[in-house]
């Protein structure tokens, strides 16, 4: 989802989750941002990079339990960052909430990826009463939960599905049951063996929208199937982790080796199993329970009907074959519940219209009972003026907002605005070190002033002229009118070992100047370069990241061409896992308020972004 996920993992991490509100990073919003992903680090990412010195210092630090030895690594990681510039975080903002007074029982947890209409209602005087609307940017990408890992996405499968527990209110590190019966505590019994066996006990008579009722079984085949599904760039990684020790199953062996493809698909078996009433969950290694319980609550934890899904033509349940499994269900091509609802929760799916809207009506069998609206629509409205105009009517309860547009709401009246909500979200610029060759955004392919080669940004030389050619200050003061911060690294304020020291990139023509003298050896300043910058259609900060390249770079140098492009977001998420986009420029939204789930999709070979890129170190 972001994913937003909570903030807690010892006494430190828990007042730093008290502290922090988290919203949509850098960006003024009223629900979920598209474009901002949820930490969703890559579990299977082909032909990537191998970076020992980096991942082994990522992977000793979610292991590491002494605060002064995970400091020491955290703030190494950040000094790594630095001098080796894989991307350059732009900035980390503060976030608005904007919707009409009619609007009653929203609530900010920094977790959410959207709104969560369940606890939604409006008061009799409102338009459509019983309908609620929000008109954003964007449209879902799948509604798929093993798959997901972007916002939009999640907002809906965070109506449609349960998981087995979830987050109390505002709270990122307290939990209410759901499908399970109990929240797992050491206190009463559920965590066992030092944090390595976690037992949910789970609720009888739970239906589902497929008319069924969620059993043990289903619980069981929810998680097995995700783990077998690991689609690159989604966020299995984080079922992995503790589940298997691992980020993806390739790191276990061969998934086409019968005798590997049998071990590993009994790693999985025996991670979750059934027993009476009960879901058992084995962990491999130990893993703070406070995390596991943030990371079990989210999206790609949702419980399925099985039976729906293995109609929709998802994994049927065997495991009498493990090469053929794999072959056919581990990493598809498609999400095998693209628009299939198989879920048990407050809303039903009633229609997507692709690049219009989705709308999801009330489901009278929910388990706490009916939802007060009776629908909610989410619209994908890209022009600010639209929007602006439906906010305004009342035809849309919740909007949007851009920041440079937030004074044309100032004094309107029945209009409620939330402000300064902290986020656990950064924005960045991310160079690709191995682009495809067949990219349609690199022009010729070659240096020669009518393109780049598909490694242009392997030359560190190439990423520091990028770097310095930013104004990160304008940026901030133009595009998020001052409310935000230009942070140093991956790790945000307001987590546990953010370096307040650490040195930051800032605007330096001359110093881009140089340095694009100095990028391979002399010919991208005497021959020029032709490449070309995209964002997703309607995210004003990102177009103004883009143009702002544009402006400074071809300033420097008149053999210097940077076009700029705006596609849909879906268009932008193929393009980029395909590592087809030179430079990318997208937000994480934490999945977990810990270090570790931001320097995992920036600095590790198997992360989310660094996946995408190939980055690699030394260069």
């Amino acid at each position: 989802m972001r994913k937003v996920s909570a903030i807690s993992r010892s006494a430190a991490i828990a007042i730093a989750v008290v502290v922090i509100v988290a919203v949509i990073a850098g960006v003024y919003i009223t629900t979920q941002v598209p474009g901002i992903i949820g930490p969703r680090p890559t579990p299977t990412v082909k032909f990537y990079i191998k970076n020992p010195k980096v991942d082994e210092l990522v992977e000793k630090g979610i292991r590491t339990i002494e605060p002064a030895k995970r400091k020491d690594i955290y703030y190494e990681l950040q000094k790594i960052y630095y001098e080796d510039v894989p991307s350059v975080v732009l900035y980390q903002g503060l976030g608005r909430h904007y919707e009409r007074t009619w609007v009653q029982g929203w609530y900010y947890n920094p977790i959410y990826p959207g709104l969560y209409f369940y606890v939604l209602s409006k008061t009799p005087d409102a338009k459509n009463p019983d309908t609620f609307i929000e008109a954003t940017i964007g449209e879902p990408e799948t509604l798929d939960p093993a798959w997901a890992y972007d916002t939009a996405s999640a907002e809906i499968i965070f109506n449609i599905y349960d998981t087995l527990i979830f987050f109390d209110r505002e709270h990122v590190d307290k939990f209410v049951p759901m499908i399970s019966e109990k929240v797992p505590s050491v206190e009463n019994g559920l965590v066992k063996d030092n944090g390595l066996t976690i037992i949910f006990p789970i609720r009888k008579g739970i239906k589902t929208h497929a008319g069924g009722e969620i059993t043990p079984e289903d619980v069981e085949y929810s998680f097995e199937r995700a783990m077998i599904q690991e689609r690159d760039g989604g966020p299995v990684w984080m079922l992995l982790e503790p589940l298997l020790g691992v980020d993806s199953l390739s790191e276990l062996g061969n998934l086409s080796v019968p005798a590997d493809a049998e071990k590993i698909g009994k790693m999985i078996d025996d991670s979750v199993e059934v027993e009476g009433n009960n879901v058992i969950f084995h962990l491999a290694k130990p893993f703070p329970t406070t995390t596991f319980l943030q990371i079990w609550s989210q999206t790609w934890a949702s419980i399925i009907d099985k039976e729906c899904a293995v109609k929709a033509g998802a994994w049927p349940g065997n495991k009498d074959n493990w090469v053929e499994i794999f072959k056919k269900y581990h990493n598809p091509e498609t999400p095998e519940l693209q628009e299939t609802d198989c879920g048990s929760g407050p809303f039903m799916l009633e229609k997507w219209e692709h690049g219009k809207q989705v709308s999801i009506v009330r489901f009278d069998d929910y388990f706490q009972g009916p939802a007060k609206l009776r629908r909610a629509i989410v619209k994908k409205v890209d022009e600010w003026s639209t929007r602006k105009l439906m906010f305004l009517r009342g035809d849309a309860d919740v909007v949007w907002v851009p920041r440079m547009h937030i004074k044309e709401l100032e004094g309107a009246e029945g209009i409620r605005v939330v402000k300064d909500l902290p986020t656990l979200t950064n924005t960045a610029i991310f160079f690709t070190f191995k682009i495809d060759p067949n990219s349609p955004y690199i022009g010729s392919g070659k240096l020669d002033g009518k393109g780049i080669p598909p490694n242009f940004f392997s030359d560190i030389n190439a990423r520091l002229a990028f770097a310095y050619s930013l104004d990160y200050e304008k940026l901030i003061k133009d595009a998020l009118l001052g409310e935000g911060k230009h942070v140093p690294g991956p790790i945000v304020e307001g987590l546990p070992f953010f370096n307040p020291e650490q040195k930051v990139y800032k605007f330096d023509p001359e110093k881009a100047k140089e340095y694009f003298k100095k990028a391979w050896g002399g010919q991208v300043w005497e021959k020029g370069f032709y490449i070309e910058v995209l964002y997703n259609t309607g995210n004003v900060q990102r177009k103004t990241v883009a143009e702002m390249l544009k402006e400074n770079i071809e300033s420097l140098n008149p053999k210097f061409k940077v076009h700029v492009r705006a596609v849909e977001w879906p268009i932008y998420l193929k393009a980029m896992v395909k590592k087809q986009l030179p430079v990318f420029i997208i937000g994480w939204l934490a999945d977990y308020p810990d270090p570790h789930n931001f320097v995992h999709p920036y600095m590790h070979s198997k992360g989310t972004f660094a996946a995408w890129q190939g980055y690699v170190t030394p260069t």
